[in-house]
Formats: structure tokens, C-alpha cells, sequence
């Protein structure tokens, strides 16, 4: 799965929760105002009312009896008429919100600060970084140099940075090199050097050099494959995979770790480099 899927996928789950999370908000706050059910204060209030309201041929108090009633005529007062008032409704932001719609709001404000923010980290781990480390155009440095250092390193350079092994091509087998292999990986190949990725295409494990064999062995399940990556032995499927490589007018070798390139198929053997000494993990077999 390469990584803009698995990047597309993560981005439409957390989509799909977050509209799941939001209907079931709206939901619950419309049954709750279709209720038409008073709140505990407006309650409390009316109770505290209620006891202050004079009950029906109850006495009055003490100020309530001394003081002097006004006459009462028998003649009706005339009200003045005037025109109806339309109804105006009510602006909601003079209503407020109420408190269960604040609480409402507030809990789905939050899921959706932490879901976008969890994405976002999540995104921002996935995303390979334009401006160095795995996933970016790294420069290994000038082609004579690097050869000198995989020599010096026993035939093998292993690169952390781009997760790779670099290794030389030998320049005999390059006339069958070109019928195997695509332009991506000739780029390299015709200065010499080849780029290899870590992981085994078996089940992934990183694949160490044999220094005595001068092949890579996994010491997973026991694949093994020549200097340049091509298959000997073993369970895997085909050959190391490697990256795109490039070498520029300045003779630097870059290697363009965004872009793997699978393995040879199996049986591809353009060096016919056989073992040069003990396996570090077995016999190869399964050629």
C-alpha cells in the first residue's frame, strides 16, 4: 500500500466519525427541544413564587390591615382603543443558548478539535518530507567517492538516512543490465553504483550484507541475493527492490528514495556473482 492511500484512507475515516459524531448530536439535541419540558430552575422559581402569592380567604398582614381602602365606584373606566401591535418573533441571540445546547456544542467542538488534530498528525507523519531524510532526493555525494567508501566498507555501504545499501555494478555486466533493468536504475548502473532498498520483499526485514559471502542474507527466513540485489536464494518473491538513482553533470550521485523501483524477477542474474566465501545464514537454495 503505498503511502497516499494509506494517507487517503486515514483522511476518510476521520470524515466519516466526525459526520457520524455530529448527526447523532443533532438528534439527540432536537428530541430534547421537541420536549417542550422546563428546565429545573424555571421549576425552582415557580415554586419560590408560588409561596409568596396570598392563598384564597387567608388573613393579610399587619400592614395590609391598617391600611386605608380606596373607594370603589360602579362606573366602568373606558380604555382607550388603539391599533394591535404585530407580533414580532423573538431574535434567538437575545433568547441566548441555552445550557444544554452550550454543553451540546461545546462536547462536539471538542471531538472535532481532537479528530482534526490526530489527522493532522497523522497526515503529517505520512507525508514524505521534500526537504530531506527517507522519502526525499538524497545526495550520497561525488560517484569516485562513493565507490571508494563502499570499498572501504567491505563491498557494502549502508546509507540510514535513505534506508539503503549502495553497492557497485560491475561495468562487464552492463550489457545485460540494460535489458533487465529500467532507465530509473540504468542512471546508476552506468556510473557503477546501484542503490538498494533495506527491506526483504519476503515479510520486510531489514536484509544485512554477508561480508564473507559478499551477498546480502535475511536472517528472517533466509533469502539471499547477490551485491546488486538480484535473488539467489530463498523464499522471496524477486529481487532486493531498489530506488531510482541520478547522477549529475557534477558527477553526484543522488538517489531518489520517494521512488521504489521492485525487484528483478527471479532468475534475473546479470553479474553472476556466486558466493566468494561461508554464508552468514545458510546455503542458498530455491535459485
Amino acid at each position: 500500500m503505498t503511502t497516499a492511500t494509506t494517507i487517503a484512507i486515514v483522511i476518510a475515516v476521520l470524515a466519516v466519525l466526525a459526520l457520524v459524531l455530529l448527526g447523532s448530536t443533532a438528534r439527540r439535541r432536537d428530541n430534547g427541544d421537541a420536549t417542550g419540558g422546563l428546565d429545573r430552575e424555571t421549576l425552582k422559581r415557580d415554586k419560590k413564587g408560588s409561596r409568596n402569592v396570598l392563598r384564597p380567604g387567608a388573613p393579610s398582614n399587619a400592614a395590609t390591615q391598617t391600611r386605608d381602602p380606596k373607594p370603589v365606584g360602579t362606573a366602568l373606566e373606558k380604555k382607550a382603543a388603539s391599533a394591535p401591535v404585530a407580533w414580532t418573533p423573538p431574535d434567538p441571540e437575545a433568547i441566548g443558548v441555552a445550557r444544554r445546547q452550550f454543553m451540546n456544542r461545546g462536547i462536539v467542538g471538542g471531538f472535532i478539535l481532537g479528530i482534526g488534530s490526530f489527522g493532522g498528525a497523522v497526515v503529517a507523519m505520512l507525508w514524505p518530507s521534500a526537504s530531506g531524510g527517507f522519502g526525499a532526493d538524497l545526495n550520497i555525494g561525488k560517484v569516485a567517492d562513493v565507490k571508494k567508501a563502499i570499498q572501504a566498507n567491505n563491498g557494502f555501504l549502508y546509507n540510514a538516512e535513505g534506508r539503503m545499501w549502495v553497492t557497485e555494478y560491475p561495468a562487464g555486466a552492463l550489457a545485460k543490465g540494460e535489458l533487465a533493468y529500467s532507465g530509473p536504475e540504468l542512471n546508476g548502473m552506468r556510473q557503477g553504483l546501484v542503490a538498494l532498498y533495506q527491506k526483504c520483499p519476503h515479510l520486510g526485514c531489514r536484509v544485512p550484507e554477508c561480508v564473507t559471502s559478499q551477498w546480502f542474507e535475511c536472517p528472517c527466513h533466509g533469502s539471499q541475493y547477490n551485491q546488486v540485489g538480484e535473488k539467489k536464494g530463498g523464499p522471496a518473491p524477486r529481487g532486493m527492490d531498489r530506488f531510482a538513482m541520478q547522477v549529475n553533470a557534477d558527477a553526484t550521485f543522488t538517489v531518489k528514495t520517494g521512488t521504489i523501483i521492485n525487484g528483478p524477477p527471479i532468475g534475473t542474474n546479470t553479474t553472476g556473482q556466486e558466493s566468494e566465501g561461508p554464508h552468514c545464514i545458510g546455503a542458498a537454495d530455491g535459485h
